[in-house]
């Protein structure tokens, strides 16, 4: 213990500046007032110059001051290995808890953070996406900062520190100083990994970052020798010491250790020794002093090289082929020779905790000096080990990685368990390197499909070129193993279609359908063929599609997931081709006659999407957001938090938008986008985001701000080959409309024509290009413009939703000659009025009003105006009613309260046979149809959910 002290205060000599900056930041974090809190320190130099032993005083004096310390360190021999930084951090702190009091304490992050932090065993089932994982761990180390703050986190050589930790501790380093948590990281800066960059340029409370550690100058490192060996060591002796050491804390040590271990005399005659004691502790010179320590010696101290830190003397004894009693004798001559760390007796504390190198520059230079061939053949030594011990198939893995190829089904075997374990604990980087390595062993024969098509299943969200490829090779193996083939064509298609490649994905499939004799297999492909065809805004024979869609869908009685979701792309088609609301609605009723969820394991959320979007486009929006609110919260329980939470928030967002709820619509487009940019610009849910955000900032009236959106966003030409809604070119032209720019909005809206008409997408409800486009041409072809609306509203009419027909209405209004209008605004005020619509019926409100200088009506479209956070409209319809000089509604109604007269009034309107008049609308029963999210004859199905969620 003597020696541990003095060691230690002797290296700290010359950092009391370093020391000060720890201090003040410690003060910070556990003084009271405003100004504490936490921060962020990054200590950088080059090995040996006095990290490791800083961060150790750093964590002493925060003991001191009752802080609790998350402790760990990044091992260069472990960087393979997935969240390795991340479980010393976290474990400790939750040691010793049941699995119920786990449960308890993570909550929905259980299945999601256990396996990664080694807490749990993986679940079966879809593994959570990484954005998902760095959110869950995000959350857990929030939770036990707040619960036993103040805390310190410390990460030595976090230039070592595996790919999965380091990642999300850098992402997550800003949010230290908005907790109780002084977070330290100390690396060598020319080895910092890319994706760590945070480290380098974060700013914070105690100053400029990094903090470098300078060398010693000559005076400390003469205070170190003196210290050491005496204070008659001479100058010349003093100063040649720190010549050879080059003013490195950790030679210094180490030199004056062995000067005084070899008895030399401090003086200048014995100076020119230094320069041989010296080198005997780095390289070449550290291998030979090791040699002469005995051949069983070496033998552990290669072990241990191998298998890194916290090292296990059991394990070391049986990949060095040594007997207990001769493990034990290595590790004290090591230990005497300062190559191990903590000299004296083994303990039970030592052999739980494993042994240690004196100093990773030690580690390192004995790893090196082994042999290739047998550092090779160690490698795989200590991967049996490992297994045999319990510890694991992905321990032994990144052992696995060092060797050479062997043809070992062993080997194989390993890999995959390894593999399957980590890509569903969230770490797919760390699958596709062991599945790539088991690649090269190789598989059998007959097993080399499977892995291909697992190492597809690995690297899918990050190298989707790389699965196609693998995926590929796979169908191109002999194999007769059906149901694999299967899944390697569905998984080929979904990273085609992902890819923007839906007409391969779809050629894919029916190259396989048509080999495929099995009547069920054949049905599974055929629903994947449709539902990728359905997302392709280029397919060339849609109507032909939809008619084998129709054909092949009517005759399904929906006894399996497959029927289901076959039968789901039948209600889609026909929302988008026009078809009735009632043969829409029907068809979605039978697919959710049983739950339906978002997350199974082996297919795509697309479908589940589409059979909730048909209720929103069948003015059923309320029935939307419950599947949708479902369907999140199964995104949420499965840790996808990447571009599954992103769709499922923007097109939440677009529900609302349609329901007139523009302020929700703008807040929840906003998160989706957050997300989405996670995921990468111009990706699908990256067009699906800024879509519905700038279709809610227009009909808030912030036409600049959309434009400055779009810019920002790269919104325009080339638009993506997959089918977004709403629809990427038309929400394009709408924004060049409101800007003014009618000819450049009349050319993306007849290029909107040309794409869909030949698709037979006719419905106004799913793509209103139509009525833009009348609005566009109406100045100066207005005769186009009447012909272009009376067809919308046609169309609209044999959908028959309200609300797109009161759309289709009020435009053909607004391009119609004058003695026309107003009929047409009040029969779309009329339907609008019975519609969950809101932003329509204040649009259309608002204009009838103005045409008939109508007070009242004026008065309804500003409070519905400013129901809806329409700000514009808003203003535009109380500029109106002022001028006539009527009085301003006083306050703003709840959008989402509905009152007692509201629901007696939808009550009614249910058991009564009697449909809205045409000149009075039942503004009671308007509120209810907007409020509960339905049109009149979904009233009975809202009020009953209604009633089901007040109870």
């Amino acid at each position: 213990m003597t020696d541990h002290r003095t060691r230690r205060r002797r290296t700290m000599v010359e950092r009391d500046a370093e020391l000060a900056i720890v201090d003040e930041a410690l003060d910070q974090l556990t003084g009271p007032g405003p100004d504490a809190g936490g921060a962020l320190l990054a200590f950088s130099g080059p090995a040996g110059l006095g990290k490791t032993t800083l961060l150790a005083e750093l964590r002493r004096r925060a003991h001191a001051r009752s802080c609790t310390v998350l402790a760990a360190r990044g091992g260069e021999q472990e960087q393979s290995q997935p969240f390795h930084v991340a479980r010393q951090l976290i474990q400790p702190q939750l040691a010793g808890t049941s699995e119920q009091e786990l449960r308890a304490a993570l909550g929905s992050w259980y299945s999601i953070v256990g396996p990664a932090l080694g807490l749990c065993a993986p679940e079966q089932g879809a593994p959570p996406d990484p954005q998902g994982l760095r959110d869950g761990l995000d959350w857990v180390l929030t939770h036990l900062v707040v619960k036993r703050a103040p805390v310190a986190l410390v990460l030595d050589d976090a230039h070592w520190a595996d790919p999965e930790s380091l990642s999300w501790l850098a992402a997550f380093a800003p949010r230290a100083e908005h907790l109780p948590l002084l977070l330290v990281v100390a690396y060598r800066p020319d080895e910092l990994p890319a994706h760590a960059e945070a480290f380098r340029t974060l700013p914070g409370r105690a100053g400029q970052r990094p903090l470098p550690l300078a060398p010693l100058t000559p005076a400390a490192v003469a205070a170190l020798v003196r210290d050491a060996i005496g204070e008659h060591a001479d100058d010349a002796f003093c100063h040649e010491a720190w010549t050879v050491t080059a003013g490195n804390p950790f030679e210094a040590v180490e030199l004056t250790a062995k000067v005084r271990g070899r008895g030399l005399r401090p003086v200048q005659e014995n100076a020119p020794q230094l320069a041989d004691l010296a080198a005997a502790q780095r390289g070449s010179g550290l291998v030979a002093r090791l040699e002469r320590l005995g051949p069983s010696t070496v033998r552990f101290a290669w072990a241990c090289a191998v298998l890194g830190t916290a090292i296990p003397q059991d394990i070391a004894a049986r990949v060095a082929a040594l007997g207990t009693e001769e493990a034990v004798g290595a590790t004290t001559r090591l230990r005497d020779a300062r190559i191990l760390s903590a000299a004296g007796s083994t303990t039970d504390h030592e052999r739980e905790t494993g042994l240690e190198f004196v100093h990773p520059l030690i580690a390192t230079a004995i790893y090196r000096a082994i042999p290739d061939a047998l550092r090779v053949a160690l490698h795989g030594k200590a991967a049996a080990a490992v297994v045999d011990a319990g510890l694991g198939s992905s321990a032994a893995a990144r052992h696995l990685l060092e060797t050479h190829p062997e043809n070992d089904p062993w080997v194989v075997r390993t890999l995959r368990e390894a593999a399957g374990e980590n890509l569903r604990a969230g770490a797919p980087d760390a699958a596709r390197r062991q599945l790539a390595r088991a690649l090269r062993e190789p598989p059998d024969f007959d097993e080399r499909a499977a892995v291909l098509y697992e190492l597809g299943c690995a690297s899918l969200l990050t190298e989707p070129a790389n699965t196609v490829n693998h995926l590929r090779a796979a169908l191109a193996e002999p194999f007769d193993d059906p149901a694999l083939r299967q899944g390697i064509v569905i998984r080929l298609a979904q990273v085609l279609a992902h890819s923007d490649r839906l007409a391969e994905a779809s050629e894919s499939l029916a190259r396989e359908i048509a080999q495929t004799p099995d009547v069920r297999a054949r049905l599974r492909l055929q629903s994947e063929q449709f539902m990728w065809d359905a997302f392709n805004a280029a397919e060339t024979d849609s109507p032909a599609r939809s008619r084998r869609l129709t054909r092949l869908a009517d005759r399904l009685t929906g006894r399996d997931l497959t029927e289901r979701y076959v039968i789901a792309l039948r209600a889609w088609d026909a929302c988008l081709r026009g078809e009735p609301v009632d043969v829409v609605l029907h068809h979605a009723d039978r697919v959710l006659e049983r739950p339906f969820s978002w997350a199974y394991e082996d297919r795509g959320f697309e479908v589940p999407v589409l059979a909730a979007m048909v209720h929103m486009y069948a003015d059923r929006p309320g029935r939307a957001e419950e599947l949708f609110e479902a369907g999140t919260a199964e995104f949420e329980r499965q840790g996808w938090r990447g571009a599954h939470l992103s769709f499922a928030y923007s097109l939440r967002a677009y529900i609302r938008y349609r329901r007139g709820r523009l302020a929700e619509a703008e807040e929840l487009a906003r998160s989706g986008l957050r997300l989405a940019e996670r995921v990468g610009r111009r990706t699908p849910v990256h067009w699906y985001a800024i879509a519905i955000l700038l279709t809610t900032l227009l009909a808030r009236g912030r036409t600049d701000e959309a434009w400055e959106l779009a810019q920002e966003h790269e919104f325009g030409a080339p638009f993506p080959a997959a089918v977004v809604f709403p629809d990427s070119q038309t929400v394009y032209a709408e924004l060049l409309l409101a800007r003014g720019e009618a000819r450049a909005a009349a050319a993306e809206l007849e290029a909107v024509d040309r794409r869909l008409t030949p698709r037979g997408i006719q419905n106004p409800a799913w793509c209103p290009w139509q009525l833009h486009l009348a609005r566009a041409v109406a100045a100066d072809d207005p005769q186009r413009a009447r012909a272009l609306a009376a067809d919308a509203v046609r169309r609209a009419r044999a959908f028959g939703a309200p609300s797109a027909i009161g759309q289709a209405l009020r435009v053909a209004a607004e391009v119609a000659a004058p003695q026309d209008r107003t009929e047409l605004l009040r029969e779309a005020v009329t339907l609008l009025s019975a519609s969950p619509a809101g932003y329509e019926l204040a649009r259309a409100l608002n204009a009838l009003g103005y045409g008939l200088r109508d007070a009242d009506l004026l008065r309804a479209a500003v409070v519905t105006a400013r129901e809806c956070g329409a700000d514009a409209l808003a203003e535009e319809a109380t500029e109106t009613l002022l001028g006539l000089g009527g009085a301003l509604p006083s306050g703003s109604p709840r959008a989402d309260w509905v009152t007692e007269e509201e629901i007696r009034a939808a009550d009614l309107a249910v058991r009564s046979e009697k449909e809205p008049g045409p000149k009075s609308p039942d503004w009671a029963l308007s509120a209810a149809c907007r409020k509960l999210g339905t049109d009149r004859s979904g009233l009975r199905a809202a009020l009953e959910s209604f009633a089901r969620s007040s109870t």
